[in-house]
C-alpha cells in the first residue's frame, strides 16, 4: 500500500511541477519570452519565405538557448545574438531571392490566447523576440523562446520540440 501511495504522490508531484508556471495568473507575462515572426506582406511568396525563416532561425536558436534556465538567461543570450539571428534570416532571405531584410529586437507586445498541445497561454502582454522580415506588415508566426517550446519544422505541426534543461530535470523525475 505504502508503494502505491508514494506512487499516486509521485505522480501528483510531477504534474504539479509541470503545471505550476501556468496557474499563476500574473505569471504568464512575466515567466516566458515569445518569438514573433512577421512577414513582409501577406503575399503568397512572403508567407512562404516566414515559414523558411521560422525554421532557420528555431534551428539556430537551440543551441543558444539550451542552457537557458531563466527567462533573464534567455533575453540575455538573445539580445546578445540579435545580428547572429537576423544574418541566419537574412540569408534565408537572399537565398530565396528576396531583397528586403529583418530586424530582431526585444519588445513587449500583446498575443493573444495560444494553446500548445494540451497547455493554453492567455491573451495578454508579453515579451517578445521581434523579427521583422523587411516592413513586418504581413500575417506572422509565434511562439516561445523561453521555455524554448517551439514548432517542428512543419507549418501546421502539432509536434512540438522543447529544449529547456528544466523540463529534461522533470522529465527525469517522472520516469
Amino acid at each position: 500500500m505504502k508503494w502505491i501511495v508514494c506512487g499516486v504522490c509521485g505522480v501528483l508531484l510531477s504534474v504539479l511541477l509541470i503545471c505550476a508556471p501556468f496557474f499563476g495568473g500574473a505569471q504568464y507575462e512575466t515567466e516566458y519570452l515569445r518569438i514573433h515572426i512577421r512577414a513582409n506582406s501577406n503575399s503568397a511568396e512572403d508567407q512562404r519565405v516566414k515559414y523558411m525563416v521560422k525554421d532557420a532561425v528555431v534551428e539556430a536558436l537551440i543551441p543558444i538557448l539550451a542552457e537557458a534556465q531563466t527567462k533573464q538567461q534567455a533575453e540575455e543570450l538573445v539580445t546578445k545574438n540579435f545580428a547572429y539571428i537576423e544574418a541566419v534570416a537574412d540569408k534565408v532571405l537572399e537565398s530565396e531571392g528576396f531583397d528586403y531584410a529583418s530586424s530582431a529586437r526585444l519588445d513587449n507586445e500583446e498575443f493573444p490566447a495560444r494553446a500548445y498541445d494540451d497547455i493554453t497561454l492567455p491573451a495578454g502582454n508579453y515579451d517578445a523576440v521581434i523579427i521583422d522580415l523587411g516592413t513586418g506588415a504581413g500575417d506572422n508566426w509565434w511562439c516561445l523562446v523561453y521555455p524554448a517550446f517551439c514548432f517542428t519544422k512543419t507549418e501546421n505541426s502539432t509536434n512540438y520540440v522543447y529544449i529547456s534543461k528544466i523540463w529534461e530535470i522533470i522529465n527525469s523525475v517522472r520516469q
